[in-house]
Formats: structure tokens, sequence, C-alpha cells
């Protein structure tokens, strides 16, 4: 953020959200990068940072490439990071929300943490490439995947789960538990969760089995990049992935960071801490409106806005 709505005193009932990995697409933000200098310069520092043109995949693809889990990261961190700076530009320091709370989604945590200034934008950049990289070579190395289980009951799941050697990596919502393992052991574990009264199972599209064990080889590059990595103490508060409480020292960053990769994304906790600490209108930035609608699905009465292109910030800015 810049340095005039650092300093101002924040809004207790807006908090920022940032999406993860899923909601990338060929050619997202390429309207902003044109129209507006603020996202071009953010376009522009990925490139420098990461010594490669990330903003051509992103805008031209191909979709095989950036669906490459070293490409994507990057590029969904560019593009919210651009979001963001675009939404600032246009309504200016007078008129931009200033969140008291923000929090990512697996990936966008990452973005959370540049958008508190705890994580530079170039630092933030090229960590995500590694922890795309290391995922990467985890997932080549374990293969697996992940399953979206709705309508079941977490604690029957958990059952599923551990008579599967399967896991549950991401607590989206009451209603929507996501699993990570072996492609043989989700398969099972699709089959006794359905069995035992899931409505409904669903292969989910990525690369590997994140969030879960299988993610071990990736844990050990992790802890070696943060050693050399020059973390801030947030200026907002971060609400962690793997606990659901604001990150407020870099000592919790840290640890929250080399945690991730293997622990359970508890997202409904993470929307429910905030909601319970007085947020009630919720910006998600960056491509995609998948955190909005389980925000809505968490909470109904919560007020939640998408700033994702440039007509969303139009609106916004009246």
């Amino acid at each position: 953020m810049n340095a005039d709505t650092r300093h101002a005193g924040p809004d207790p009932r807006v908090a920022f959200l940032f999406p993860g990995q899923g909601s990338q697409a060929v050619g997202m933000g390429l309207e902003l990068y044109k129209s507006s200098p603020a996202a071009r310069a953010v376009f522009d520092e990925a490139d420098r940072a990461l010594g490669v043109p990330i903003s051509r995949v992103i805008f031209e693809g191909p979709e095989d490439e950036l669906r490459k889990t070293v490409n994507t990261q990057p590029a969904i961190l560019t593009v919210s990071l651009a979001c963001l700076k675009a939404m600032e530009e246009a309504l200016g320091s007078a008129r931009m929300p200033r969140p008291a709370m923000v929090a990512g989604h697996s990936l966008g945590e990452y973005t959370a943490l540049a958008a508190a200034g705890a994580l530079g934008m170039a630092d933030a950049m090229r960590l995500v490439r590694e922890r795309g990289r290391l995922m990467q070579y985890a997932s080549e190395l374990r293969p697996g995947g992940m399953a979206a289980i709705m309508g079941l009951d977490s604690l029957i799941l958990e059952e599923v789960c551990r008579e599967t050697d399967t896991q549950i990596s991401n607590m989206n919502t009451a209603d929507q538990i996501v699993i990570s393992g072996s492609l043989e052991a989700l398969e099972k574990a699709m089959a006794l969760a359905s069995a035992r009264g899931a409505r409904r199972t669903v292969s989910l599209v990525v690369g590997g089995a994140f969030h879960s064990r299988l993610m071990e080889p990736a844990r050990e590059g992790m802890a070696t990049i943060l050693k050399g990595l020059t973390i801030h103490k947030p200026a907002i508060p971060v609400v962690a992935n793997c606990t659901g409480r604001p990150m407020t020292s870099v000592a919790e960053v840290k640890e929250e960071l080399n945690s991730g990769l293997c622990s359970c994304v508890r997202w409904k906790e993470t929307v429910e801490h905030m909601t319970q600490s007085g947020i009630t209108r919720f910006y998600e930035i960056g491509p995609g409106k998948v955190l909005t609608g389980l925000v809505k699905r968490i909470n109904g009465e919560a007020e939640v806005a998408n700033v994702d292109n440039a007509e969303s910030i139009r609106l916004l800015a009246g």
C-alpha cells in the first residue's frame, strides 16, 4: 500500500482478501495493464524481479504454461497486487478503503503479506516463484491430487481420511471441505465419503496434493529461503491460514510460511475470526470471485465486493 494509506486509520469494518491458485485465466489483468500506470508498474516489476517475462505468460498463455504451479503462483500474486495498486490509483488516499485486517487463501496469503508491508513486492514475487517450484518438485516426487467434499460432517470426513491415508487440506466452509492425498487414496476417500452421506465429491484440477504431508519435500527448501529473506512486522494484522488468528510479528510470519505448505488452510476460521472482530465488508482483490462466494456461505450478512478488472474499480470510484 502507499504511504498515505498505511498511515491513515483503518476502518474496523473492512478487510481485504486475496485469492489463491485456481483463479488464474489467460488474459487476466491485461485491461488494467493497458489502462492503469500503477498496475503496469507492478507487471513490469514482476518481469524484472523474476528475470522472465511472466506478464507475457499471464496475458498470452498458453493455458498449459500458465497452469504450471511455478508460473501460476507468481502470476496470481502479480495480478492481485496490480488490482490493489490500480484501485489505490483510481480512488486516491481520501476514498481508498483502509482495511483493519487482510488475509489470503493459500498462495493469497503471500499477497496479503505484501499488501500489509511484511514482504517487499519483489521479494514476494521471487518467494512465490520458488514456492511454486518447490511444490512442483514435491508433486513430481510424490504425485497426488485434491478433491472437494460437499455436505459431509467434518468429524466423519476425518474418519474417512484416517481410513484412506488422505488429509483434510482446506476447511473452506462448513459445507465444503477439501482433502489431499495420492490419486489412489483420493479415489477410495471420495467413494467412502459418498457412501457415508456426502452430497457431492469433485476431483480438483490441481498439480499436486497441496497442504498435505506429500508436500514435505518442499519444506526444507522453503526453510532455507526464509532464512535469507527480509520480513517486516505487518503494518496490518494478517489472519493466518494455519491458525485462523492474526499474525503481528516477524516470527509468526516465518512460522506460518514454513508450516503452510503441509498444513490445512482454515479459511472458515479465518473469516469467522474477522467477522467476530467486527469486519462486515470484504473486498476480494485479484482474479476470480471464489473467496467472496465462500464468505457469503460462511456469513450471509457480510457485504462483499470484487476488484478484478477496470470496470469493478470504476464502480467503486463511482
